[in-house]
């Protein structure tokens, strides 16, 4: 079996990309059944045409799919163009566009990548822990749509395993730089002080939860959540002695925030230009402070473009979520040879699932021999033949029958095949020279 993980991530393609070619949550499942029939139906000479098993991952940083193959060791090429073409079909996108920016990490490397994005050693953010949750979501999604099999189904009970491992045996995640205290921290130096901020989050997940936090924490003048369904927006703000509007009110109300984060599973941008250009007019040109945590992402690039505001995406925060390294790579070195280990220990176990059928026959060919000489000799009982001569009949068939095929192999070969067999045979089946 070959395992397989191909895509792209947050430090082969930029935000504009990324976006382009996430899934949406919902879709997941849908995705995981249409790759699994875009493969089924490729050129034989694909490394995926004949995936058994696939899972699909996206998040704001990354997607990649995992799968594991039957087909032979040596087309990843081929599974990467077949993977480019999947992708550019799904999401409408020109291959030429997308194919330069994909990965493809075969066997032990998919497996080690499995690990260490589980663990937060792949991410933006080093140690950050959101990761584990959508990776799980993922294989939840994949499982129910009938991606997984044996080998994912180990993968990624291995992968939770590892990952649990790796945080509560190191510090990885011990000082870490969050996107939302990222956030906080660009926020001040456009404004001295965020307690006299009026504060706006869009969306109520686990992002936009996080980030309230922070902000709630630097006692901002105001905490607002914007969202689609207002109980559920209600509830986040009721936590952080905020308020609430819906998200259609936004165009309203907009105005009235100095600082806005958004983070929504929009697959379209939900404030454009215009909106905000309205916005600063009606402010008198303050300046607006805002933060784009979403991929797809929810506010129009060209935002960034007006002089009275400052927008950041995901990217945009890479270099403020790295400071802090220095003190991170301890655990790192910790983490990294935890995963090392367990991913010789995973490849241990394929390597014995390979043996599976090869034993199974073994056993089939040793019964059906065991079978025809019993079946001899209650033949032979039934004559009334003794039944001394009878067992010594069956004794000896047995081990004729047994001894045939690697007496046979050894009048066959020659030369260093001939001196393998002198070498393993005796292993084999116990026996001294």
């Amino acid at each position: 079996m070959h395992l397989l993980a191909v895509g792209l991530n947050h430090t082969t393609a930029p935000v504009s990309l990324r976006e382009k070619v996430a899934f949406p949550a919902d879709q997941i499942g849908q995705a995981v059944a249409s790759a699994r029939a875009w493969f089924g139906r490729a050129d034989t000479s694909s490394e995926l045409a004949q995936t058994g098993e696939a899972a699909i991952l996206s998040t704001c940083n990354r997607t990649e799919l995992y799968a594991a193959s039957t087909a032979a060791a040596g087309g990843v090429d081929a599974a990467i163009d077949s993977t480019a073409h999947f992708l550019a079909d799904y999401h409408k996108l020109a291959y030429a566009d997308l194919r330069p920016f994909l990965y493809a990490l075969p066997q032990d490397s998919a497996v080690r990548h499995a690990f260490r994005v589980a663990s937060g050693l792949d991410s933006m953010v080093l140690g950050e822990p959101q990761i584990l949750g959508q990776m799980k979501d993922a294989v939840r999604q994949a499982d129910a749509a009938g991606g997984l099999g044996t080998y994912l189904h180990q993968l990624f009970q291995r992968t939770f395993a590892v990952a649990k491992e790796v945080r509560s045996t190191t510090e990885i995640g011990a000082h870490s730089v969050s996107m939302a205290a990222a956030a906080v921290r660009l926020s001040q130096r456009i404004f001295d002080t965020i307690a006299g901020q009026n504060v706006l989050f869009i969306g109520a997940g686990e992002m936009i939860e996080l980030c309230a936090t922070h902000f709630a924490a630097q006692n901002p003048k105001s905490l607002t959540v914007a969202n689609r369904t207002l109980d559920r927006g209600e509830a986040l703000a009721h936590r952080f002695n905020g308020s609430a509007l819906r998200l259609a009110d936004l165009p309203t109300q907009l105005a009235r925030f100095d600082i806005v984060v958004s983070c929504t599973a929009s697959s379209l941008p939900i404030i454009g230009l215009g909106l905000v250009e309205r916005a600063i007019k009606a402010r008198r040109h303050k300046p607006i402070f805002m933060v784009d945590l979403a991929v797809p992402r929810d506010i129009e690039p060209e935002v960034g473009r007006l002089d009275d505001v400052f927008l950041y995406t995901v990217d945009d925060l890479a270099s403020v979520v790295q400071s802090g390294v220095e003190n991170r790579q301890a655990a790192v070195a910790q983490a990294e040879a935890i995963i090392e280990t367990r991913v010789q220990s995973f490849m241990h176990w394929i390597d014995n699932r390979a043996m599976v059928p090869v034993i199974q026959e073994l056993h089939d060919n040793g019964e059906n021999l065991r079978l025809a000489e019993l079946d001899r000799a209650r033949r032979l009982l039934a004559k009334g033949e003794d039944i001394d001569l009878v067992l010594e009949a069956l004794s000896k068939g047995l081990t004729a029958k047994f001894l045939h095929g690697p007496q046979q192999a050894l009048h066959h070969a020659q030369g260093d095949e001939r001196a393998q067999l002198v070498q393993l045979l005796p292993q084999l089946f116990r026996t001294k020279r």
